[in-house]
């Protein structure tokens, strides 16, 4: 149900078309990026933390990882994920395919500048099974997020 309500989301934006499904997995970067058939740092990986009484988004490169330094000077709060349970009651979506489309009221999303190295990226779709392909700007557009800096990269990237 989660991939329909995207769908019908990304329908305002003339993206709807662009969701792919898979009859395997793409619950994780690894799995997304043989489903999709791409490296998987052009996997746009959605991340969920606490942020106050709500919850907070981070879109980033399959390959990044949060820097708890930058996280905590960026969002004055130290980066604490929230649970299985808590991602899908807080934004709707269940791990494997939290993504930062069609969310309730509230949730912010932020877009790593890990992501602007890639012309196209994959975030999930709402399901475990499911991926878009969007340019950096399309992904800003649809989902109104801002872009931060708060990942770091692999040594050499």
């Amino acid at each position: 149900m989660s991939v329909q309500r995207v769908r019908e989301y990304l329908k305002a934006y003339g993206l709807e078309d662009r969701i792919q499904e898979f009859e395997v997995s793409s619950a994780t970067v690894e799995l997304a990026a043989q489903a999709v058939g791409v490296e998987g740092a052009r996997i746009a990986k959605t991340l969920s933390f606490h942020l106050g009484d709500g919850c907070l988004l981070v879109v980033a490169a399959g390959d990044a990882r949060i820097d708890n330094h930058k996280f905590k000077e960026t969002f004055h709060t130290k980066a604490k994920m929230l649970t299985a349970d808590e991602a899908l009651s807080m934004t709707g979506h269940a791990v494997g395919g939290v993504c930062p489309f069609a969310l309730p009221d509230g949730v912010r999303v932020c877009l790593d500048k890990s992501l602007q190295r890639f012309d196209f990226v994959y975030p999930a779709a709402g399901s475990a099974s499911s991926a878009v392909k969007l340019t950096g700007e399309e992904l800003q557009k649809s989902t109104g997020g801002e872009w931060v800096d708060v990942c770091k990269l692999p040594e050499g990237q």
